[in-house]
Parts: structure tokens; sequence; C-alpha cells
């Protein structure tokens, strides 16, 4: 997704929405979506937020990155159930790797 700000300049998504991937699975009878959380940039998790089981609103604060001094909320960008969450406080992460997969 492209925003367009006033100056008419395309300006790419914040970063705590970067690398979303929906895939749909099948649960009992129902369809359930997810939603693939990804780290935006290279940092260290500071404070996790959720568990597995949690249910969450959109924009609700997962997980905080900090990178190159500064701290940055990673959001959770549907409502729905955190089904896995794949940090733990001080652990260093890379971009693309998997914060929590969402589902909804």
């Amino acid at each position: 997704m492209v925003y367009k700000r006033a100056d008419k300049q395309d300006t790419p998504e914040p970063p705590f929405y970067f690398a979303q991937n929906r895939v749909e699975k099948k649960k009992g009878d129902r369809k359930l979506a997810q939603e693939n959380i990804e780290i935006p940039i290279t940092g260290k998790i500071t404070s996790v937020n959720v568990k597995a089981g949690d249910k969450v609103g959109e924009g609700d604060v997962i997980c905080m990155l900090e990178s190159m001094k500064m701290e940055n909320p990673i959001l959770a960008p549907v409502s729905g159930t955190v089904a896995k969450i794949e940090l733990a406080v001080g652990q260093v992460v890379e971009a693309g790797d998997l914060v929590a997969i969402i589902e909804y």
C-alpha cells in the first residue's frame, strides 16, 4: 500500500505494517484467515505485550522493537486472536523475521 502525502509524493506504508501475508486455512467447519506479521528492520525486542491465545484489536501493540536508539511499536494490522508468537524480550531480530500470526 502507498499513501499519498500533501506534496503529492508517494510514501510507503509505515514500517510496523511491513510484510503482511494473508493465508486462509480451515479450522473445523469454518474458514479462518491468517495474518503473518514480520519484523520490518533489524533490532532488539524490548517488550512483548501479547501471548498465544490473546485477542487483539487492529492497531494494538504486539511488541516494541528498539533499532537505532529508537523504540518502534509493531502493531496488529487486523483484529483477531494471536495464534503464535515467535519473540522473547531481549531477542535480536532481523528484517523478515516472524513476529506473530493472527487468525481472524
